[in-house]
């Protein structure tokens, strides 16, 4: 028989949970507002930025312009960059879920010589952090001739993409029953087949958000964009710093940039949140 709560502990109960609620509606306002602030910036006009905050358009909605979006527009080094981002972040994204999701597969449920000792040097890749390597991948692209183009940032972050990416998506297939594989193989599935109809429509909750991962870090890099890129193949990042350095008072074009940089991964996390979420909590719950 459950025990009777008292009065106190059902008030403490009811208080504790109103709490709760208004505290993750707080902290989200919060996370909100300096975006929302770079947003309404990204709208006013150069002088108006330097005359008063962004909150002075609630008052003054006049001062709301796209004129700094055009002028973003007219500008030769933010639009190749952004065209740049696009061209790393795709393709990293890409070639790391794809060879991810197929070596992850192979070291769940293939069997091969040295195969467990294989695995530990994956994971053994995720503690080598990227500083160390910076300098002789360097100069590896240099003697290959890709140092300082899109392929060399490209592969550079597949390279370091593909340790963690392995390492999630083999634990998340090896939790697939092997009696699903089994009847499947029985059918006269080969392993491609397999892989294509089985395992990923399976694994489609842990290859998002190994996506969602993936495709933050890249488009976000700045390291990594700074020493792989030159001025033909520079990301958004490199250009908005290069912008900051070398004007420091275009706030015309750096608030309109840096919104349109920072609102592109929103927009692909919130669209894809609920498979980012459905990954993330896998394994978790059995």
């Amino acid at each position: 028989m459950k025990a009777k709560q008292s009065l106190g502990s059902r008030l403490a109960e009811g208080v504790s949970g109103g709490l709760v609620r208004v505290l993750l509606i707080v902290v989200g306002l919060f996370w909100l507002v300096p975006t929302i602030g770079l947003l309404l910036s990204s709208l006013r006009s150069p002088e108006d930025i330097a005359a008063s905050g962004w909150w002075k358009v609630f008052t003054e909605p006049s001062q709301l312009t796209f004129d700094s979006y055009a002028k973003l527009l007219e500008n030769e080094d933010i639009t190749s960059s952004l065209v740049n981002t696009v061209w790393i972040t795709v393709p990293a994204t890409l070639l790391v879920v794809i060879i991810g999701s197929l070596a992850g597969y192979a070291f769940a449920w293939m069997e091969f010589p040295g195969r467990d000792w294989w695995f530990l040097g994956v994971v053994g890749l995720l503690v080598v952090p990227v500083q160390v390597a910076l300098i002789p991948i360097a100069e590896l692209f240099g003697s290959i001739g890709i140092f300082g183009s899109v392929i060399g940032v490209v592969l550079f972050h597949v390279g370091f993409g593909l340790p963690f990416a392995v390492f999630l998506l083999r634990n998340f297939f090896a939790e697939i029953p092997r009696e699903l594989l089994e009847a499947a193989r029985l059918d006269g599935a080969g392993e491609l087949r397999l892989f294509f109809r089985v395992v990923m429509p399976l694994g489609a909750p842990a290859i998002a958000a190994l996506g969602i991962f993936q495709f933050l870090w890249v488009w976000n890099d700045l390291l990594v964009a700074l020493i792989f890129s030159d001025s033909g193949s520079q990301p958004i990042t490199v250009a908005l710093q290069t912008q900051v350095r070398q004007f420091g008072n275009n706030i015309d074009v750096l608030a309109p940039g840096a919104f349109i940089s920072m609102v592109v991964p929103l927009v692909v996390f919130f669209a894809f949140q609920r498979q980012f979420v459905s990954g993330v909590m896998a394994g978790a719950v059995k």
